[in-house]
């Protein structure tokens, strides 16, 4: 037998050796991440299956056509508060915020953009309760507004402009620099380039950022607590000095309540912003998919 013949005879079985080394180790790593993914899966799908049960057990006609009364009754004045404070919410941050991100995309390199970037990640950052408290020393009382739709509308544009600020700036600069470059060489103004070219351009990230700001809205509570307040009737119209219902406030109360009937309330509460928020998910999924196909 020939040296060549013996060394390949001797590499086989070390080969075959780390061969099987590395398949007991891979093996290994996909179980500990197939367990880690189970720890994070798990606990996720048994609230949302809790709560689909429990809360779709709980629909009726009368939760959606009638108040509360107390801790029973049904959630229509909590669904109505719930829609009419993040619409006002919204209109209030989507201006506030998409102007914020034009002008640190297109205006803030400098040490204002840098002071703008750096206070809007600390109010990021901020819980939300804090927000609230503030909002409660501001406006429920210095300014006497009371619990009211504007003191929680305000609250919650104060809490979302961070986000959809900066999610603006990064969409706008996706944009490429040579359709700024050649907007400018047709002889275009500034407002032109922005509002023509360029925001068109960033629309999808611009609509993406929205639709997260919504999400955020939906699902407070700490910062509606201190500000809209609670109530049972349906909104009348006033923006200050009346209290507004929310679905959180129902989640985050009525739980605590010692009959059955205020537990269902409460998980019909929690399904509706679940659902609600999965929606608005799903519609940033399929605004972002849209837009990588379009690319």
């Amino acid at each position: 037998m020939s040296a060549s013949a013996r060394l390949k005879l001797t590499a086989r079985p070390a080969r075959s050796l780390q061969e099987l080394r590395r398949t007991i180790v891979s093996r290994i790593g996909w179980v500990a991440c197939g367990l880690a993914l189970l720890c994070v899966i798990g606990p996720l799908l048994d609230i949302v299956g809790v709560v689909a049960y429990r809360g779709l057990a709980a629909f009726s006609i009368k939760l959606f056509t009638s108040t509360s009364n107390g801790v029973t009754g049904g959630l229509l004045n909590a669904i109505e508060g719930t829609f009419i404070i993040s619409l006002f919410g919204m209109l209030i941050a989507v201006p506030v915020g998409i102007g914020a991100g034009i002008y640190l995309s297109e205006y803030g390199s400098n040490r204002v953009g840098g002071v703008i970037r750096f206070l809007s990640d600390v109010l990021t950052g901020t819980p939300s309760i804090v927000l609230g408290y503030f909002s409660y020393i501001v406006f429920v009382t210095s300014l006497g507004w009371g619990f009211s739709l504007i003191a929680a509308a305000i609250t919650l544009a104060i809490l979302i402009v961070p986000y959809l600020a900066r999610i603006t700036e990064l969409a706008l600069r996706q944009v490429p620099v040579s359709m700024r470059e050649a907007a400018f060489a047709l002889g275009a103004t500034e407002p032109t380039v922005v509002f023509r070219v360029i925001l068109p351009g960033a629309a999808t990230g611009v609509m993406t950022g929205a639709l997260l700001a919504l999400a955020i809205s939906v699902g407070e509570t700490a910062p509606l607590i201190y500000t809209a307040g609670w109530s049972n009737f349906l909104w009348n119209g006033r923006f200050t000095n009346e209290p507004v219902g929310y679905l959180t406030y129902v989640i985050w109360t009525f739980i605590d309540q010692p009959n059955a009937q205020s537990h269902a309330l409460a998980f019909a509460a929690a399904f509706l912003v679940m659902m609600v928020v999965l929606a608005i998910n799903i519609g940033v999924r399929l605004t972002v998919r849209r837009s990588t196909r379009v690319v």
